[in-house]
Order: C-alpha cells, then structure tokens, then sequence
C-alpha cells in the first residue's frame, strides 16, 4: 500500500532517494523499480527496517549489475547521518505527525536535499484524522507511538515553502481506509475481537492484493471527498 505516487517525481537513473522513516518498506521496495538508483531507508525501528531488508529478499531479480542498490540505517529524523545536499529527492510518508519536534526533522530535510532536489510528504488528512480522535480520544489519540497531532495541509505547506521549497502537486490518498479507521475508533477497546473491524480488513487485503477496476475506480472517487492521507509534492529548483 503506497501513498505517495512515485511517478510524480521526476526521478532519473543514478539518483539517489531517501525514504525517511521507511517503516517497512512498502516505498522502499517501489523505488527499487522505479527507476536504476540507489534507495535510502531510514528508520528508529530496528525491526521494521529488518523488515525492509526481508522484503528486498523476495524481489526475484536483485542483479548485482543491474544499477539498482539501496541501503538502511537505523537513525532519528532529527539528525540524520547523513551529509548535506546528498539526495536528489526525499520521501516522507506518514511520519511528521509522529514528531514532536517535526520542524527540526523538516530543516534536516533541507540540509540533506540537494539545491535541485524534490521533497514528498504525507500526513493523515485534517478532518478524517479529527474524526478518529473525536472517537476514540482516550484511545487512538493517545496510542504510544501514535500520532500526537493533526495537521492543517495549509499550515504545513507553509512550513515547508519556509525553508526555499515550493509546491507542484498535490493530492489525497486511501478513501476506502478512512470508514476503516472510524469504526476501529469506534470500538478501540475491542477492536481485535471485532467482527466488522476484522471483515473491513480482509476486504482492504483483498483490494491491495487484487486491484479490482471497481474499488480501484471507487478509491479515486472516494479520495478527494475523504482520503485518509493528503500528499503533496515539492522542488527546490529546476532540473
């Protein structure tokens, strides 16, 4: 399940992209085939990032000639290892609203893009996320390792065109997961043993892995009215 859109980036052979807090993997292993360059995971969650490294395990074709290579290294937003103006572009995906302090993980951002590079950030959508908090604010809302704030889009795209970035795209993503997260919120208390909460997620599965044109049509018309994420896109300079 991926929420940014790579093919929105204008990536090109030989770059080199960080996905930061790649959690899994699930961008991670897109940009392997996106284009033949070198992918950055970084992540706190050692688990998650042996997670990643499994995932790169399965692809049938990982030639060692093939100009496709990625790397991972446990590590904060908030003081990357990494040096200054050393990736052509960044992913951020579903991971600024877990930061208290996410305007210093935005100024690393920064220092690590190169003054041609692009930038890719995604956040729960205000009033879907409001809703799960409203819901379950005892529950969701307070989750260790939870979202500890929601974001208004306007507000953090001033916070990012702050620091010399500026808007070029933008759109919503995962219509049919915010009815999913309600009614989790909904029964947080009991939402493993719950039946509804367990037939939604079998039929998120099976969309994932299946694609159907039906609920592949009824996402894209369900985003822009309820998409659980809002995606946004941004440049620092001209290629």
């Amino acid at each position: 399940m991926r929420t940014v859109d790579l093919e929105r980036l204008p990536l090109r052979d030989g770059d080199c992209v960080l996905d930061l807090g790649c959690g899994q993997g699930r961008h991670m292993h897109a940009l392997y085939y996106a284009k033949r360059l070198h992918a950055v995971g970084a992540d706190l969650s050692l688990k998650d990032l042996l997670e990643t490294r499994r995932g790169f395990g399965t692809i049938p074709d990982m030639e060692p000639n093939s100009g496709r290579t990625f790397s991972l290294a446990q590590s904060s937003a908030l003081q990357l290892p990494f040096a200054d103006n050393c990736f052509d572009a960044v992913i951020c995906s579903e991971v600024l609203e877990h930061i208290p302090d996410y305007q210093t993980a935005l100024d690393e951002i920064r220092r690590v893009l190169k003054p041609d590079g692009y930038l890719s950030v995604s956040v729960p959508r205000l009033w879907p996320e409001w809703i799960c908090w409203r819901l379950s604010p005892n529950g969701y809302a307070k989750e260790p390792g939870g979202h500890i704030r929601i974001f208004s889009a306007g507000a953090l795209r001033r916070d990012i065109e702050s620091r010399g970035m500026r808007l070029f795209g933008k759109h919503w993503a995962h219509g049919l997961h915010s009815p999913y997260w309600w009614l989790q919120c909904l029964r947080w208390d009991h939402r493993h043993d719950s039946q509804a909460v367990k037939i939604y997620h079998r039929f998120l599965v099976w969309d994932i892995l299946k694609q159907p044109k039906l609920t592949r049509w009824l996402d894209r018309f369900l985003n822009p009215i309820m998409g659980k994420s809002v995606v946004m896109y941004f440049s620092i300079g001209n290629r």
